[in-house]
């Protein structure tokens, strides 16, 4: 592992958001291709950052921290894996189902599909279930990924598996839920393919669900 590589891996652990750009040009500038820092440098980071997170050593300011910090190198290295088809594993659409604009958790299992190595579709807060499912589909994605906190959305929830049925791609495409409201009961209550309690637990599913 280049010295470079080291560097950059520490610093998005520690959140040093301002130096992320430089650490990752560095890495390049060594002649590091792009996917090589996305999967053994970024990646690698926040798996450490999760690491952390679930042994109550960081909590939500760190992880978000270390998100941040994540999305300066990726945005240097996305660009350059452009037409590459190897360089995304999966592709997800990730939303807060309609009527709920909490965004901090699925903020922070963007940082950790991304670092999977997944292409994350980020549709945001509040969004119709229609267009999930149309986004989802249009994408040729293979997981829809939606979270709510409060009890009155999780109608939502139900709708994405009714509707996605209707399309004929239930169990084509994967649903996982999360977020303050739901439950494992919840999830196998609606049909969802799988439930986690954060954003560490969600990249596992994903991962099982894909493979990787």
């Amino acid at each position: 592992m280049s010295a470079n590589m080291d560097a950059l891996i520490d610093i998005v652990v520690k959140g040093k958001i301002k130096e992320a750009k430089a650490a990752t040009q560095a890495c390049l500038d060594e002649g590091i291709d792009a996917k090589t820092i996305i999967f053994e440098g970024l990646s690698k980071a926040m798996g450490i950052v999760g690491d952390l997170y679930a042994s109550k050593k960081y909590f939500l300011p760190q992880v978000l921290l270390a998100a941040n910090t994540l999305y300066q190198g990726l945005n240097l290295c996305l660009p350059l894996l452009q037409g590459d088809g190897s360089a995304s594993k999966g592709t997800v659409v990730l939303a807060v189902v309609e009527g709920d604009v909490h965004d901090i958790g699925k903020n922070i299992v963007k940082a950790m599909l991304t670092g999977l190595g997944l292409n994350v579709i980020d549709m945001g807060k509040d969004i119709p279930i229609k267009d999930i499912i149309a986004s989802a589909i249009d994408n040729n994605a293979q997981i829809i990924a939606t979270s709510t906190l409060m009890t009155p959305t999780l109608a939502g929830m139900k709708q994405v598996e009714a509707d996605l049925k209707e399309a004929g791609k239930k169990g084509a495409i994967k649903t996982m839920i999360g977020g303050g409201a739901t439950s494992k009961e919840f999830a196998d209550q609606i049909g969802a393919d799988g439930w986690s309690y954060d954003a560490v637990e969600a990249s596992h599913v994903a991962a099982a669900f894909l493979g990787i």
